[in-house]
């Protein structure tokens, strides 16, 4: 990759600059969450900032150094177009006031590293201008991308529609991929000139910890035996999957493994009161609604059921959980083909619905027999792939060469000075 000229850095902290659009779900605010965390433990000198349109961010903790500002909500109405969340403004004119606030924070907050996640050129184009701002301030220009994007049949159109290959070849310094070429290549079917190849870095899956506490003081009383733990994320296109599960129960009376179901702050009020009165009168079945710091239920399960988001399969690598990824196949493809090559690696178990997709319609037996196979699949951890959870520690190396080298604090340079006026001068021997 040709070197590139290092700003010049005076004596302030280095700082790091997210953009997170969140038009919808979780995933893009807990993956930008999870880089800013690794960073700041590297370097507990950064100041890390996230531009975040989740409506939910208050709800999650950051470590000290990490804050956010909260640009006006969008969401996607069944239609497919977008509409704000709360304001009542024209798609227009939030975009417009969403690109004007992530411009003047960019400007005022001065980043050393400026990181995108997924939308190289932003939700409707809103960081194109902030991207040709901090360029010429010599900012470092990082593209992050999830390990899958879509089928290329679908993701080629939408990027030339969004005019984003041109980004990726004037703007961006780099493009960390968050996966690894061996499982998939999110950039497949791309005719990328040798200057954009040059730019991508694949960093392996990012690798979770468990948080330093749990966010409630107690679960639901079936955590404390052996239970299967399914969660669909946010929850705002899950309802199939929750569906699925209840009817296995409602259908295969000898299926008795209790199960943990988390509903998410997203789904629809009449859907979750629906499937609340089918929880009620299932004996093996619970539910609650949503917990921020999901790792700890998924490390006390036996297993776990989910669509197969970027982070979910980021937690089960990392936790070593068995599981069953029931991928969403429409409107994108992306968990399917995530879950796909996850399967042939022998990393999960997938099961299908093809309903989804104008296929037969889900039968609760199949999910039945997978749930009382679970216990029994093998772990991640019997697959060795290798670098396969090293993201955080990559994304901290390729990071650091644009980051000010840190500055020694007043209590460092009194300790090193007390230190050298206690050494004595070595002596030489007497002859």
């Amino acid at each position: 990759m040709e070197e590139k000229t290092h700003r010049s850095w005076s004596r302030r902290s280095p700082r790091v600059l997210l953009y997170s659009h969140d038009t919808f779900g979780l995933g893009h605010l807990r993956r930008s969450r999870a880089v800013a965390h690794a960073l700041i433990n590297e370097r507990p000198d950064l100041s890390i900032l996230i531009v975040s349109g989740s409506p939910i961010i208050g709800n999650f903790d950051f470590g000290d150094g990490i804050d956010y500002v909260r640009i006006p909500g969008v969401t996607k109405l069944p239609s497919g177009e977008y509409s704000t969340l709360n304001l009542n403004l024209e798609i227009d004119e939030a975009t417009a006031l969403r690109a004007s606030i992530i411009r003047q924070t960019a400007e005022t907050f001065d980043p050393d590293i400026f990181i995108v996640d997924k939308e190289p050129t932003g939700f409707r184009g809103e960081v194109i201008d902030t991207l040709v701002t901090l360029k010429r301030r010599g900012c470092h220009l990082v593209l992050g991308l999830r390990d899958v994007m879509d089928e290329p049949s679908l993701l080629i159109p939408e990027w030339q529609r969004k005019n984003a290959i041109d980004s990726l070849e004037r703007l961006y310094d780099e493009i960390w991929i968050y996966g690894l070429k061996d499982i998939y290549n999110p950039l497949s079917g791309f005719q990328l000139t040798s200057e954009v190849e040059k730019k991508i870095r694949y960093t392996g899956y990012l690798r979770r910890s468990m948080p330093s506490e749990p966010t409630v003081a107690s679960w639901p009383e079936v955590t404390k035996k052996q239970f299967i733990l399914v969660t669909i994320g946010g929850g705002g296109d899950g309802y199939d999957l929750i569906d699925w599960v209840l009817s296995a129960y409602e259908t295969d009376k000898t299926l008795d493994i209790p199960s943990l179901l988390v509903l998410g702050p997203f789904m629809q009020s009449e859907h979750r009161a629906q499937l609340m009165t089918r929880i009620d009168k299932l004996e093996h079945v619970h539910a609650m609604v949503f917990d921020a710091k999901i790792e700890y239920l998924e490390q006390k399960a036996a297993g776990v059921v989910a669509m197969g988001g970027y982070n979910t399969f980021c937690e089960i690598l990392s936790l070593d959980k068995r599981a069953i990824i029931v991928p969403r196949t429409s409107p994108r493809l992306e968990q399917y083909i995530r879950a796909f090559h996850a399967a042939r690696w022998g990393l999960i178990q997938m099961l299908v619905d093809e309903s989804q997709r104008g296929g037969p319609a889900r039968d609760p037996m199949d999910m039945a027999k997978a749930l009382k196979r679970l216990p029994r699949q093998k772990k991640p951890s019997q697959v060795t792939i290798p670098g396969l959870l090293d993201g955080l520690t990559k994304i901290k190396e390729f990071a650091a060469p644009w980051l000010p080298p840190k500055i020694k604090s007043k209590k460092d340079e009194n300790t090193e000075a007390r230190f050298k006026d206690n050494v004595q001068p070595l002596r030489r021997p007497a002859q």
